[in-house]
């Protein structure tokens, strides 16, 4: 049972870092929506890239699942392809820096 709640508060923390980087980001480039919208989108681009990772697997997911994304933001945001892949690739970049100065949650077990 104390693994499935550190998975669930490792998740929960990384859905909220996700979301707080998605809103700075849009509101960088003049978005409007909330802190709720962000929250969505971050859960949107978890859930679609587990679905479709487990259905495929492999780098094809990763590409599946982003093009995928791109049409939930677009969604979300009601924005168009060039904005929501320029927001996308940035959202990309502050997360992957973020996770270098981020320790692991778990730690190595």
């Amino acid at each position: 049972m104390a693994s499935f709640v550190a998975v669930l508060l490792s998740f929960i923390i990384a859905l909220i870092i996700s979301a707080v980087v998605i809103y700075v980001i849009t509101k960088l480039f003049g978005e409007e929506e909330g802190f709720t919208t962000a929250v969505l989108a971050a859960l949107a681009g978890t859930i679609i890239y587990a679905i479709v990772y487990y259905f495929v697997g492999g780098l094809i997911a990763a590409l599946i699942a982003g093009i995928a994304w791109l049409i939930a933001l677009q969604m979300l945001y009601k924005i168009g392809w060039i904005k929501s892949l320029i927001i996308a690739v940035v959202i990309w970049i502050i997360t992957s820096i973020v996770g270098w100065f981020l320790p692991t949650l778990g730690g190595p077990v």
